[in-house]
């Protein structure tokens, strides 16, 4: 059995036994992690939409204290100030509620098989063009192989087992509770503080050959998953209630799987949609093959490199020479669990995309709306994945209601307020964490995003401008003018850091609250004026825009975390907020603003003075972003080489830290959790240092490290609504590119310094000194070529 040629995906040599190693795949909806044991499997399923219920939140309005929360404030007691509110709130509410529910595994196949003598040659895999995990070894007596897919049309898990021994296949069925493998989150993880009870059960009909599984959460949720067995040859009986299957040729296990919709009625539409598809393993296979693999082939890396197990590559990556195959693999990676966890019709990839083992997971699995979720879009638009990012809209607006309650209860304001942290309500309460008020403003810019890369005006005006008037319009009432003329932030969070002089994280005017402010009402102002819309409105912005605060640097020359002079920075922290205007933003670049540009450089390497003990995975990821946008492509890659020794898992998941102590990052008191969100920023970050877009400008290679001398990339997204591939060799000083616009467009275009000459098939091109002007028609590609 030689190595998958395939290259775009990833081999294991060893099974998992955690269900963090295990090998993920899924519809979007539905998600699978495969361990890859011989004789004792388990496949872990799970549900986008499975959290288990926790008391609802008591709704107050405490708004009245927000004067002299402020007063507090301003006068220097930030501590007290941040207490005053969640005083009224506890007398008001008289209970402590849970914010969040935790996100739930579903259920897990428990298959049994017998081998013949020991295993050799075993190999697990997952093929990212298609979504397919195969599992595969040889015993004295025959090769055997499990091959499992979600698929993506019917949300059905397909799992076929085969031997090339005739009556090979032998085994035990049945559909289980999770055995929960970790009783206790990690020391550093906020923990489900209620009391789990659930009515868990089981069924094997021989009849039909089906195993069911039921299960019900207080509330009267109800969710259950009915399997299909099908078998060439051999016999099909119950054992120890489960379903046996004896010396067939291969079998097939279909499973389907509901959540609330009670048990009499979903249980007979997993029926009715077996009835009607009647279809095999190759055939499913055939149709979720082809919707997978279209998304996928959008867009396509080549770094280079030799296909190696993972376990090879993670060890040179340990080694210090971090493979190219690393890097792309990790590149695909993202892409393929953004495919595999994120679909319209589901809830968007929460901290562990869609897939977790536990009952009590890290962080509740939720949605973190203060950095994590938007690192785990990042990718979506410029990666050709516009249709993985419309769960995230669809979630938020659904919450609009309870995000106008959360504004008007907390600080009397119209408009809309984000909680830090949501699963299945929009609900927040007074504490020091969700003081901060930029989340909504945070999530518009993907709103925004959607539109600049798709150009669809219907979404423009029917989705992203109501949801940045719902966040102007709390702009409007929540800030207030001073003495100085400007609008201030009180209170004022910099996620989720403390000054370094002070003991709270209430503050007044953090940097990244003025930023998000400018983006969203310079946004809004420009969607407006292009649909000819609220004229009114667009004055009343444009008005606030003038008035707010300038950005500061520091006697470092950093950029200053906060621009209110009572607030010192604190370099000792993961979160890089101040840097927004640079990225995620781009109001700051290197040509429009040099002076900002370089302080936050600065800043961001004031992070970096303290070691890497302050660091996480996911803040590598969002370093290597940053470093990307400010052109220092080994610097970015170097975050990126970081992260794959310190936070990544055999099956490539990324933790939250180091688990070893080894220096590389923060380290908890027991194993970390896995967190999605790095996997997604690796991806971004590669993508960011191979093309810079905002509207009307593009720069190719804009921060290309040094081992990146030749590759290529195919189709990746620009904001205008261009494509670009580009195809590179830096020793022969060689540039081969292709752009194409959706509409006639007209850009700047910057090339990486070592291209000196080139040819452009495009008669509309001005030089203009340090870039290029070049008109661009709909449909049409231009050609760059060095001559």
């Amino acid at each position: 059995m030689g190595s998958n040629s395939n290259k775009k995906g990833m081999e294991i040599r060893y099974p998992a036994t955690r269900w963090q190693d295990a090998i993920p795949t899924g519809s979007g909806i539905v998600g699978a992690l495969v361990y890859g044991n011989i004789i004792e499997e388990k496949i872990v399923l799970n549900h986008s939409a499975l959290y288990y219920p926790s008391d609802n939140s008591v709704v107050v309005d405490v708004s009245d204290g927000l004067p002299e929360m402020r007063r507090l404030i301003y006068g220097g007691e930030c501590r007290k100030a941040a207490m005053h509110l969640r005083k009224i709130y506890d007398e008001r509410a008289g209970v402590q509620v849970e914010s969040e529910d935790p996100y739930q595994p579903f259920c897990s196949i428990d298959l049994q098989m017998p081998t013949d003598g020991p295993f050799k040659n075993y190999l697990r895999s997952v093929d990212y063009e298609t979504g397919k995990v195969n599992v595969e070894w040889t015993d004295n007596s025959a090769t055997l192989k499990r091959e499992l897919f979600v698929s993506r049309e019917s949300d059905t898990v397909c799992l076929k087992v085969s031997s090339s021994k005739a009556a090979g296949v032998s085994c035990k069925l049945d559909l289980v509770e999770t055995r929960n493998e970790q009783k206790d989150s990690a020391s550093i993880c906020h923990s489900f503080s209620g009391e789990f009870k659930s009515d868990i059960s089981t069924q094997v009909n021989i009849i039909d050959q089906s195993l069911t599984f039921k299960g019900e959460f207080p509330g009267s949720i109800e969710f259950g998953a009915l399997g299909k067995v099908s078998a060439v040859g051999g016999k099909i009986s119950i054992e120890e209630d489960k379903l046996c299957i004896e010396n067939a040729d291969s079998f097939e296990l279909q499973v389907k799987l509901f959540v609330n919709e009670g048990h009499e009625c979903g249980f007979a539409r997993l029926q009715k949609a077996f009835a009607d598809e009647k279809t095999s393993f190759d055939q499913a296979f055939a149709i979720h093959q082809e919707l997978h693999a279209a998304l996928f082939k959008k867009v396509s890396l080549n770094l280079g490199g030799e296909h190696q197990s993972n376990e090879e590559l993670l060890m040179d990556a340990y080694v210090g020479d971090v493979p190219l195959a690393l890097t792309q693999k990790m590149f695909d990676y993202g892409r393929y669990l953004l495919i595999s966890s994120s679909r319209a019709g589901g809830l968007p990839a929460n901290l562990q995309g869609l897939w977790n083992g536990d009952y009590r997971p890290a962080w509740f699995s939720d949605i973190h709306t203060d950095e994590n979720i938007q690192m785990n879009y990042w990718l979506a638009m410029p990666s050709g994945l516009g249709e993985s990012a419309l769960p995230l809209f669809d979630y938020f607006e659904k919450y609009i209601d309870q995000f106008r309650e959360n504004a008007k209860n907390n600080y009397g304001c119209r408009g809309i307020l984000l909680p830090m942290g949501m699963t299945t309500k929009g609900y927040t309460n007074p504490n020091e964490y969700a003081y901060w008020t930029a989340g909504a403003g945070w999530i518009a810019q993907h709103f925004y995003d959607y539109y600049l890369f798709t150009g669809d005006l219907k979404f423009l005006e029917n989705r992203a401008v109501p949801w940045l008037k719902e966040v102007a319009h709390f702009y409007e009432d929540f800030l207030e003018c001073g003495e100085d003329g400007k609008v201030h932030f009180a209170p004022s969070i910099s996620p989720e850091n403390r000054p370094s002089n002070g003991n709270s994280l209430v503050s007044i005017d953090a940097t990244m609250d003025v930023a998000i402010c400018k983006e969203v009402l310079s946004n809004l102002c420009d969607a407006c004026e292009l649909l000819n819309i609220e004229v009114e409105g667009v004055q009343k912005w444009k008005s606030i825009l003038n008035k707010l605060p300038t950005y500061g640097i520091n006697e470092d020359g950093a950029m200053r975390e906060w621009i209110h002079p009572d607030f010192d920075d604190h370099y000792h922290h993961r979160h890089q907020s101040q840097v927004y205007p640079v990225f995620p933003g781009f109001e700051v670049t290197k040509e429009s603003a040099p002076d900002i540009f370089n302080a936050c450089r600065v800043a961001v390497e004031k992070r970096l003075v303290i070691g890497l003990t302050s660091q996480t995975g996911w803040s590598m990821a969002h370093m290597a972003n940053i470093y990307a946008r400010l052109g220092l492509g080994d610097r970015a890659l170097e975050c990126l080489d970081i992260l794959s020794r310190s936070s990544t898992g055999p099956n490539l998941f990324t933790y939250h830290n180091d688990w070893r102590s080894m220096g590389l990052s923060s380290r908890g008191d027991s194993l970390p959790p896995f967190q999605i969100d790095a996997n997604f920023g690796i991806t971004a970050a590669v993508l960011e240092m191979l093309v810079f877009s905002k509207p009307g400008e593009i720069k190719l290679l804009p921060a290309l490290p040094q081992k990146w001398n030749q590759g290529s990339i195919k189709g990746l997204c620009c904001r205008g609504g261009l494509t670009v591939s580009i195809d590179w060799n830096r020793e022969k000083n060689e540039l081969n590119a292709v752009l194409k616009s959706k509409a006639d467009t007209k850009i700047d275009l910057f090339l990486p310094k070592f291209v000196k000459k080139l040819n452009i098939s495009s008669e509309k091109v001005v030089d203009k000194n340090t870039f290029l002007g070049v008109d661009l028609k709909a449909g049409v590609e231009i050609q760059i070529r060095t001559s």
